[in-house]
């Protein structure tokens, strides 16, 4: 399982990404078509009216994406068939995204629906988190590395969330992690370096030059990495903290502790709630945001869960 792997730590070489991502999501090579995929797996559902309440979607690396009522946690659908699934974002029509790791795909569904409207493609590329930035439908994915083995990662940036993308890889950033917008449009992502070490950055809106930011924190694993409405939250994936932070300043004005939680790369904040798939077991459980803490509710028996992301239904 790639959540498992030293590939998702940040301790591989780029040339060993290669041969320890062929061994998730049933050992399916890298770029394997979604439609071979389809083949082999159930077929997508969703409960009737489904589309009609909030849902909390939750990737599977396995290769599904399971489908939640929100705040409830009642399993609405699934959607199958992806190759391997990891990090998910939200636009403000409430389509979600999900990207695959090895697929070179982004896949578009439409709120409760279960076939993709749209897939985008990112060829040569592993991934892993994504984000829209709502002002203008740009969708930012975070590339972990090339897939030929070579390389930094970086982003690939979709104007209007459509069509092909513009890459733009960071020098200092060996490995990508997460990226999330905040308000105004600046990008903010994080990863390891040539050292293994902690990688925070921010991509300005309107550049391609990534400017490198310190945390004054030390971060074991990089986490995800969302917009709260005042802070940019930063996650330590395997430290059980998430701190939130002026953004470009590195400043931290809080840390919050995820008391129970098992190796969280993607997590999702909605409003006073924070939703952490634990990669490392099989469960997504939710916390008070920014007071932590102990969980408040555990959602159990998900295979291998990575993402995490709620679509709010249109009112």
């Amino acid at each position: 399982m790639i959540g498992s792997n030293l590939a998702r730590y940040g301790f591989a070489t780029s040339a060993a990404i290669v041969m320890l991502a062929g061994c998730s999501a049933g050992s399916q090579s890298p770029g394997t078509p979604l439609g071979a995929m389809q083949e082999t797996r159930g077929r997508s559902w969703m409960a009737p009216g489904a589309r009609r309440s909030d849902l909390l979607y939750i990737s599977e690396q396995t290769g599904d994406v399971d489908v939640f009522s929100f705040p409830k946690g009642k399993l609405k659908g699934t959607l199958t068939g992806l190759p391997d699934p990891q990090g998910e974002c939200v636009d403000k029509s409430g389509n979600v995204f999900v990207t695959t790791f090895g697929g070179q795909e982004i896949l578009e569904y439409a709120h409760g629906g279960t076939s993709p409207i749209q897939t985008l493609q990112n060829p040569g590329e592993y991934m892993e988190g994504c984000s829209v930035d709502l002002a203008n439908d740009t969708l930012a994915v975070i590339n972990f590395a090339p897939m030929s083995g070579s390389g930094n990662g970086g982003v690939s940036l979709y104007a209007n969330a459509s069509g092909s993308p513009t890459v733009l890889t960071d020098p200092n950033l060996l490995l990508g992690y997460q990226l999330g917008y905040d308000n105004k449009g600046n990008l903010f992502l994080d990863g390891v370096n040539a050292s293994r070490q902690f990688e925070f950055a921010e991509l300005p809106n309107g550049s391609t030059t990534f400017k490198e930011i310190s945390l004054k924190v030390t971060i074991a694993t990089p986490g995800g990495v969302q917009w709260d409405g005042k802070y940019v939250a930063v996650g330590d994936a395997t430290g059980g903290k998430v701190y939130r932070t002026n953004g470009a300043g590195g400043k931290v004005k809080g840390t919050m502790t995820l008391s129970g939680s098992d190796g969280i790369f993607q997590f999702f904040i909605h409003g006073t709630t924070f939703i952490g798939p634990n990669v490392d077991s099989t469960t997504a459980m939710f916390w008070s945001y920014p007071a932590g803490g102990n969980p408040t509710k555990t959602l159990s028996g998900i295979a291998d869960p990575f993402g995490a992301v709620v679509s709010a239904a249109k009112k």
